[in-house]
């Protein structure tokens, strides 16, 4: 096999855009690739030490140069840029360059290869013949093609035979050439860890006599292999089939191959090379499991990945498959390690992101162990002895939140924080996020309820489970299972003791409809009455100009969207994600703000001119999303530079708004105006959530450093009757990646970042926010 040869002496500097780009009346999108000579950055860079904070450079694909802020360019090399040219789509091309994994495998991709091909909604097997330019040599930037030839099924529904415009790049059937960008081929790097290696074992350990598995039109057979010799140099074996359908010998590719030997080991992935996407298992789940623990559409499973390695997932469809024996069932992995998202042989059974699913037999199942519990009617509790602690202790007297070293002294270690039990990791999350280190809703343990004046439920809160956190760092599953039966009971909701909610469903639940607690946040939008409500959801387009944001620019853009403002600084903020669907993440990754300023989300506070300054008396939403006026959204302005402003051609049908400025700033003649005040709330909580399972992170001190993330089934002891591990951890490391630019968390792979960051960065999803100057009011 021949690798292409990659130029690397290149006089340009190429860059991609991590954001939407405005200047003046052009509009750059995120994914577009630019360059300028290298000369040309070096002296900028000479005139404007110690680094420039625009650049000119030159767009690749369009027309013309565009001076740009160096914040949103991220640096490529000439081959990795040509790659990303091929793909059309910017916001396609963004997001390959953002998976650097795939990129990184087309530069390693060799002429000869086998390759699976994505055409026509369809994997097809097609071996790589060409890699390099197709289109004007003499352009700036040629893009660089993939040359594939499609094999099996595939074969005859291309579109050439390996010609181009004319030019012959390569040769091969008729109808059966593709050139493609390079996210339309999955090279071998791409497949599942151990298919080629497992291929090659079988080739060299086939021997006449062996039973085998083989497939023949997507359908699964066994047979006996009776001539490998000659043939299996060839990659072929002749197989007598065992079902009678004839006498004469099948020759079989040793690519469909598997020994039964092999396959009765029940863990092995057959592979997203073959065509069943699957596992097959011969009796994983053994029968006492199955008993007492059936196994249907949305059970959380596990499944022995290959040797050494559990995947753990979801089962999101159960059924029958054309060809395929026995029931299968199609699982979204909780890491990257499937192979299709939801699709088999051109169905939708059902609907993951790319790689996270896997089809596997149903038997290939087992129950997951981090989350096994007993079906009986009533959940059971866990027996005292089995954890060695003070199960359901009470603690009357008022503990204070930790905080410092005193919040790593308690809280610190396994069998440490909350207890999970029984599905109870959303409410887990939730209270060790509000309570451990932070007294902004302590209100809530003390003031007397106006929905239910015994105040059963607000004891066993503060003296059962806030408390005996603070004071030992450790609250029994027994404590929480008493809340939850509590909330059972008055919710007239069965499933509380049971079923997973979400952590908005149990915060509303116990704050508003038991607690009778008064909102945590009182919105206004123009024209209509104050609304209330306990938790924010934000809401955007779904095609947002941010590929990577910070959760100021997402409160932002939802709040500009929907046209509210706060009546009131809030003394706790609680923020959930944007999400589009049930099932997905508007954003691969999102930036926590450790600092939100509400100043200009407010109603009727005073404001900053973004212009000059000085107190603002008017605003305009139409100038939201221009980021050269100022790096914030709102934009509100003094009489002076809105009318400055507005001069300019591209905003002089702008409609502004007048906005109401308090007395005490109101500017008086021969007067300086009071400094005018910024509102800010501080980051106290996260709350994250991957496959249905919700962990936190907490902040535990004012230090960058001072974090710890939480889980309260990190572990388990025992099966059926064993108990889940809580554990308290300190991730110091999460610091480093809130410190870093934007450029770089947009560049960063998330499989690349260390400790738990990656779960704060991709999986988040409630923010908690305080003021803690306001919390002594409330």
């Amino acid at each position: 096999m021949a690798r292409h040869t990659w130029e690397s002496n290149d006089p340009l500097m190429y860059f991609i855009f991590l954001e939407r780009f405005s200047e003046r009346s052009r509009v750059v999108e995120a994914g577009t690739l630019c360059c300028m000579s290298e000369e040309d950055y070096l002296q900028q860079v000479a005139n404007d030490h110690p680094s420039p904070r625009w650049l000119t450079v030159t767009m690749i694909g369009e027309s013309g140069v565009v001076k740009v802020d160096v914040n949103v360019l991220q640096p490529l090399d000439r081959n990795k840029a040509a790659l990303l040219l091929a793909v059309p789509n910017p916001t396609e091309r963004l997001g390959c360059f953002l998976e650097r994994g795939l990129l990184e495998q087309a530069i390693q991709a060799e002429v000869g290869q086998e390759v699976l091909v994505d055409y026509g909604n369809k994997l097809h097997p097609g071996l790589l013949h060409y890699v390099g330019s197709i289109l004007d040599s003499s352009a700036l930037l040629p893009p660089l093609y993939f040359g594939v030839e499609l094999e099996g099924e595939g074969e005859g529904n291309g579109e050439n035979d390996g010609t181009y415009k004319g030019v012959t790049f390569f040769k091969c059937k008729k109808n059966s050439g593709l050139f493609l960008p390079f996210n339309k081929v999955m090279f071998s790097g791409n497949l599942l860890p151990e298919t080629q290696s497992v291929s090659t074992d079988r080739i060299n350990s086939v021997m006449p006599g062996e039973k085998v598995s083989y497939y023949v039109d997507d359908s699964l057979k066994r047979g006996t292999v009776i001539i490998t010799s000659d043939q299996q140099c060839d990659g072929f074996i002749e197989v007598l089939p065992e079902d009678g359908s004839q006498d004469a010998l099948l020759k079989v590719s040793l690519d469909s191959v598997l020994k039964e030997e092999t396959l009765s080991k029940g863990n092995e992935i057959l592979g997203c090379n073959l065509k069943n996407d699957s596992i097959e298992t011969d009796g994983a789940q053994d029968g006492e499991d199955l008993a007492k623990h059936p196994l249907e559409v949305n059970s959380m499973v596990q499944i022995q990945y290959k040797e050494g390695e559990v995947a753990h997932g979801i089962i999101r469809w159960m059924g029958n498959i054309p060809h395929m024996e026995g029931t299968m069932v199609g699982v979204e992995l909780d890491e990257d390690k499937g192979c299709t998202d939801g699709n088999l042989q051109n169905h939708q059974y059902f609907v993951c992101p790319p790689k996270r699913g896997l089809f596997v037999k149903l038997r290939a199942c087992r129950p997951d162990t981090r989350f096994l519990i007993s079906r009986d009617a009533e959940p059971k509790p866990l027996a005292h002895q089995t954890h060695n602690r003070e199960d359901g202790a009470k603690v009357t007297e008022k503990i204070p939140p930790l905080q410092g070293s005193a919040a790593v002294d308690v809280l610190l270690g396994r069998m440490k924080g909350i207890q999970g039990h029984c599905n109870s990791c959303y409410m887990d999350a939730a209270l060790f996020s509000l309570f451990s280190c932070s007294s902004v809703l302590d209100s809530l343990l003390f003031k007397p309820s106006t929905c239910l004046p015994d105040g059963h439920i607000q004891r066993i809160l503060r003296e059962n489970i806030v408390y005996p956190l603070r004071k030992t760092g450790f609250v029994s599953a027994n404590s929480v299972m008493m809340l939850r039966q509590q909330l059972m009971e008055e919710s007239q909701c069965p499933s509380f003791t049971t079923s997973e909610k979400d952590p908005e469903e149990f915060l509303n639940l116990i704050m508003h409809r038991i607690l009778g607690m008064e909102p945590l946040l009182k919105l206004q939008c123009e024209g209509q009455k104050v609304q209330d409500c306990y938790c924010y959801q934000i809401f955007i387009e779904q095609q947002s100009a941010v590929t990577v944001p910070t959760v100021q620019q997402l409160l932002e853009y939802s709040f500009h969207h929907s046209n509210l403002k706060l009546a009131e600084i809030p003394s706790c903020f609680i923020i959930q994600t944007p999400r589009f669907g049930k099932e997905y993440k508007m954003f691969s990754k999102i930036i926590p703000s450790l600092e939100l300023d509400i100043t200009d989300l407010l109603q009727d506070s005073p404001r900053e001119c973004v212009v000059c300054g000085d107190l603002a008396t008017q605003e305009c939403r139409e100038c939201f999303k221009n980021i050269i006026l100022s790096d914030s959204g709102f934009k509100q302005y003094c009489d002076v530079c809105a009318k400055q402003v507005h001069l300019h051609q591209s905003r002089t049908s702008h409609k502004l708004s007048p906005l109401r400025v308090p007395v005490g700033f109101k500017q008086e003649k021969d007067k300086r105006p009071p400094p005018i005040p910024r509102e800010t709330l501080e980051l106290f909580g996260v709350l994250c959530i991957e496959t249905s399972h919700y962990v936190s992170f907490v902040k535990y001190a004012p230090e960058k450093g001072s974090w710890m993330f939480f889980d309260s089934m990190a572990d388990r002891y025992g099966s059926v009757d064993g108990y889940n591990i809580p554990e308290v951890t300190l991730c110091p490391e999460v610091a480093t990646y809130l410190a870093a630019p934007v450029k770089d968390l947009s560049s960063q792979n998330p499989r690349d970042m260390k400790g738990v960051a990656k779960r704060l960065f991709c999986d988040a999803y409630m923010y908690m926010y305080q003021s803690k100057r306001m919390a002594l009011y409330k």
